[in-house]
């Protein structure tokens, strides 16, 4: 069955009696080139346990089954189990489980993560991984390109959430994937972005980093001195950090921020 051809997806979608629901995000996707493309982008191989997000149709999870050893797929809309359970029939290395991606149980043993995500948990289930105990070896993502230049961008247009991943991880954008490869066609255009979780600095120092990092960038347009003025000699701590106070909190480097954060006795 070829789930990437739109006839079969409108067959599927009346002979189940289904909608998409833009609450789940569900665009499905209809170009198998870019199937390919997250494949190699994830370098899944035959030893390797996938856990993938949002499976949808099954068109994503045919491709992963055919070169990883298993994959668990997470979908919260209950009502495509059905449709999974008939296009993914023929493969005996797939585990469908139907919950929400954010509360789902991690595996213990490594495992890779695909997914092609809403914007409305993009944030939140990228902070679920990058802060797990067991982090997975790399996160494939197919996000908005909005959200995906976002996360990679540098100073001095870097934002909380730059922040909040650069501090677990490197990420870089594999390439853009017009919204005319799904079906129906979202407003905007996607990207695909590999992230790969690096053990750099604990967990609990890059949350106390963050918690910084989130009281200079909660004051839009303000400069460090400003936006941090809550944290006593705050501008002795910057200039001994080589962090002018004027500047503003876009401009810091992951690097600046842990100096100013291990400086700040409010934090450390």
């Amino acid at each position: 069955m070829e789930l990437v051809n739109p006839k079969t997806i409108k067959y599927l979608l009346n002979k189940y009696g289904l909608w998409t629901k833009k609450s789940f995000g569900q665009n499905f996707l209809i170009n198998q080139g870019i199937l390919k493309k997250i494949v190699d982008a994830g370098e899944i191989a035959k030893k390797d346990l996938v856990l993938e997000i949002g499976p949808g149709l099954g068109v994503l999870t045919q491709e992963l089954a055919k070169n990883a050893k298993k994959v668990i797929s997470i979908e919260l809309d209950k009502n495509l189990l059905p449709v999974l359970k008939e296009t993914l029939s023929e493969f005996k290395n797939i585990e469908i489980k139907n919950e929400d991606a954010l509360k789902t149980i991690l595996p213990k043993t490594k495992y890779k993560v695909v997914a092609n995500i809403p914007y409305n948990i993009t944030s939140p289930l990228i902070t679920k991984f990058l802060t797990a105990n067991n982090k997975p070896q790399t996160l494939t993502l197919l996000i908005q390109k909005e959200v995906a230049e976002k996360i990679c961008a540098l100073p001095p247009r870097s934002s909380i959430l730059s922040l909040s991943v650069g501090l677990f991880a490197t990420s870089r954008i594999i390439g853009k994937v017009s919204k005319n490869s799904f079906m129906p066609s979202p407003k905007v255009d996607s990207a695909i972005i590999k992230i790969t979780p690096h053990k750099e600095i604990p967990t609990e120092t890059a949350l106390k980093i963050l918690a910084l990092a989130k009281q200079a960038f909660s004051k839009k347009r303000k400069t460090l001195h400003n936006s941090l003025k809550s944290i006593k000699n705050i501008d002795k701590i910057l200039t001994a950090c080589n962090v002018d106070p004027s500047r503003r909190p876009e401009t810091l480097t992951i690097e600046e921020w842990k100096k100013v954060a291990r400086k700040s006795l409010k934090y450390f």
